[in-house]
Parts: structure tokens; sequence; C-alpha cells
């Protein structure tokens, strides 16, 4: 097998900064297509609710149904599900499910608390946190199954006090032959991990048709507050254009993974980290930010040989050689400068001492410290939350978590005493904006003494 032909840059060379802009690039853009199409989906399931659901579920997965309903799968199979799997699935399961549910339960402790204090005229002020009442989840299921995406988007809703969880998942029909009574494959590890996140309700449908059903509601399919979990172009396109009718976590873009290395991991270590974002698809993005040269050309070399191996080597080839790079940099200072610049979905400092660059990295989804932590644990079952931030938003944005499942009311009772102090504040600021309305209804409060509110 030929050599991986990934990019070799240097921060000293002078066309560095036009050649790292081409392997940053990528554009969001959907295909005008797409876009159109997914309106009319959107537009059609807005109107005809559970009908336009199972013609479009049968027309794109192949499954048939009389209703809606047909399509629900009950908690009695998710349970089957659970004690089908093997021993060894279901301990995995249940452990990643434990360490992500402690994970999220310690935001809650840290941000997720209502508060409230009085200052000294009696004046209460404070925050309400409360969940929303329904949210919906889309789990990917077309090319593979996730059972991961359960666990991290129905964990921390259930941490966060939602009642009711939502899941929809495409479950197509393999076999395009397949009779009218075809419902589609069911992957029970899936089912399992709803069953051990506590999800109430799975409806086997997917697209944008099962984000329209969530964003409006239909017969069957209950409307929820939010939308959270990843999907192919049809789903992000859906789920940006619902945006208002609901919330939505994020539009996702590729797989990203950046590695600042000191030279003190082993290559093959640092090259399958690498493969392990590319592998996703091939616009997947995988960077290695070092300063040693020789250590570069050992992860190329790494590279090269463990490829062959890989199940998904084409597809890995492909994202390392569109949009992957090898980068010497002139220290670990400018690395961390340069990682700071990308903003990316996944960062591991492979270094001997993580905790030296760790303070001077700002931007990223979340921070892998030390050689013995791959993304992948992250991934499964280190306990964070594995939806993260993409294509440079982790600038402005935050891994998924209960803070998403939650809103917050703020808190006001402002007492007599304190009336006297905030009215003369408020009515001047509002007579500068022109609103008489405003500014009178705090004088009305001032000296309240004979039109004070009966007891």
């Amino acid at each position: 097998m030929s050599p991986v032909a990934i990019r070799h840059l240097d921060t000293a060379a002078p066309s560095f900064e036009a050649e790292f802009k081409r392997v940053l690039h990528w554009s969001a853009e959907t295909d005008a297509a797409i876009e159109q199409r997914v309106a009319d989906i959107l537009a059609d399931v807005q109107q005809r609710g559970d009908a336009a659901v199972l013609e479009y579920t049968a027309r794109f997965d192949g499954v048939q149904a009389d209703s809606v309903a047909a399509l629900e799968i009950g908690a009695a199979e998710l349970k089957a599900a659970l004690d089908a799997i093997s021993p060894a699935q279901r301990a995995a399961l249940e452990q990643a499910a434990d360490r992500v549910r402690r994970y999220h339960a310690r935001q809650l402790e840290a941000c997720g608390l209502s508060w409230r204090y009085r200052d000294d005229d009696g004046t209460l002020l404070g925050q309400k946190v409360t969940p929303l009442d329904r949210v919906g989840i889309y789990v990917p299921g077309g090319k593979a199954a996730y059972p991961s995406s359960v666990l991290m988007n129905a964990i921390p809703a259930q941490v966060a006090g939602v009642p009711e969880i939502v899941m929809v998942v495409p479950t197509p029909v393999r076999d395009k032959g397949a009779g009218p009574a075809a419902r589609g494959e069911r992957n029970p590890l899936v089912l399992a991990a709803a069953c051990v996140a506590g999800v109430h309700r799975v409806f086997t449908i997917g697209g944008a048709q099962a984000v329209g059903a969530l964003a409006y509601g239909t017969a069957t399919v209950p409307r929820v507050d939010k939308i959270t979990g990843p999907g192919n172009a049809y789903v992000a396109s859906a789920k940006r254009r619902v945006f208002g009718q609901v919330g939505i976590d994020m539009i996702a873009g590729p797989s990203e993974i950046l590695v600042l290395a000191d030279g003190t991991t082993p290559a093959d270590w640092v090259a399958m980290d690498l493969f392990s974002q590319a592998e996703h698809d091939e616009m997947a993005q995988s960077i290695l930010l070092c300063p040693d040269a020789a250590y570069i050309d050992q992860v190329q070399a790494a590279i090269d040989r463990l490829l062959p191996d890989m199940p998904r080597r084409d597809v890995i080839r492909a994202s390392l050689e569109g949009r992957g790079a090898l980068i010497r940099t002139a220290s670990m200072e400018e690395a961390c400068a340069i990682s700071n610049r990308i903003a990316p979905e996944h960062l591991e400092v492979s270094s001997r001492d993580p905790h030296r660059w760790e303070p001077l990295l700002r931007h990223a989804g979340a921070i892998f410290l030390g050689a013995f932590t791959s993304e992948s644990l992250g991934d499964y079952c280190a306990g964070p939350n594995h939806v993260l931030p993409t294509s440079g938003t982790a600038r402005f944005s935050s891994p998924l978590g209960v803070y998403d499942f939650q809103k917050r009311s703020s808190l006001i009772e402002v007492s007599e005493a304190g009336a006297q102090q905030l009215g003369p504040i408020a009515a001047e600021l509002a007579y500068g904006e022109g609103l008489q309305a405003h500014a009178r209804a705090a004088e009305f409060r001032l000296n309240p003494s004979t039109t004070k509110p009966q007891p």
C-alpha cells in the first residue's frame, strides 16, 4: 500500500499561513437541493402529521406500518433488549452509563441549582432553575449503531430532571427486496442503552420527518421543547429550520481531533488517535502539532504501517489526505497558540507534563490530558459528554450537558423599602428612553402610604 499523502507543514515556512487556512477550510453550507427537500418534508409533516411521517418512513427507510403507534418501541421490548445482549456488553453499557451519570450529577451540583438572597432592605433576588418538560433525542441509525449517543444525550436530560425523554432512531430495511411487513433493523445495543439511560418513549423514525414530528408534534409523536443529537445533512438542515419552534443543541460539522505532542508518546499511539476521528468519514479532520521534526516522521511511518490493517482504511486515507496535517511548530507554546486558533472538537495534550500546557489552552470542546488519555475513552465511558462543538465553534460553545436541559427564571421580590431605592433609578432611566409608563409605574410605588395594596 502506498504511503499516506498527508500534508506536512512547518510554521517557519513563508507559505504556512496560506496552507494552514486551506487545511482548516470547510464550508457549512448545505446543498440547495437538500435544503429545499427538507423544507418540503417539514411543511408536509406540520400539515399532515402522522400520515406524512408514515409516508416518508416507508419511502426513505423501507419500513411499512399502518400507524406511527406501530413504530413505537415499548418499555418491555427495551428491557428485553437489555436482557438479551451479552453479559460483557451489558456490563460495559451499565458501567459507562454510571460514569456519565456521576459526571453530570456533578454538573448539576455546580451550576444547575436554584439560589436566592435578600438585600439589606429585604428585596429578594435569585434564580429559579427548572428542567424542560419534554425533550427529543435523535440517534443515528443508518450506517451504524450508536448506543453511546443514547447515553450521552439521554442521561444529562435525566439528571437535569426532564420528566419525559422521547427518542427517535431510524431503522432502515437493509434488504431492498423485503416484503411489506419489513420493520427494519432494531439494534439491540441501542435499545438496551435506551433502557439503561431512562428513555421514556422510542419511535423508529428518522430523517427530517422525525425532526419535524418532534418539533411540531403529531397525533402520536408528542411535541418536545428541545431536540438534541447528531444526524446526516438532512437532519442538520431540519434542526436548523425548526430552531425557534423548539430549542436545539448545535449544528455539528465533521468530527475533529487535534493532538499536541512533545515527542514522548509512542508514535503508534498518536497515529491511532488520528485514525480514531479519520475513520468517521472522509470530511473528518485529524491534525498533529509538534516541535520535533523527527517525531513527526515517526508518526508518518506509524500511519503508513498501521493503516493497512484498519477495516475502514479507505475512509481514513481519504480523510487524512484531504483534511489532515502534520505540523511542525517552533515550540509547544506556539502549538498551544495555534490550537486556540483552531478551537478543535477533541484536543489531546500528549506530553510528559500536560498540566504545564493546559493553562495556555482556551478553546476546545474537550481536552484530553496525558499520553494515556485517548479520545476514544471520552467517546464512550470517561464520563464527560461526547456531544461537542465542531468547526471552530468551541470559541463560543460548550459540550452538551445538564444545563442544556434546564432553563432559568429570574426571581425578583422588591420590598417597600427597596422600591424607594430602586424607583428613582428606574424612573430616571425610563424617562431617558422615552418610556413614560415604565417611569410612572416605578414612581407609583414611591411613598405609597395612601395607595398601599390592601392586606
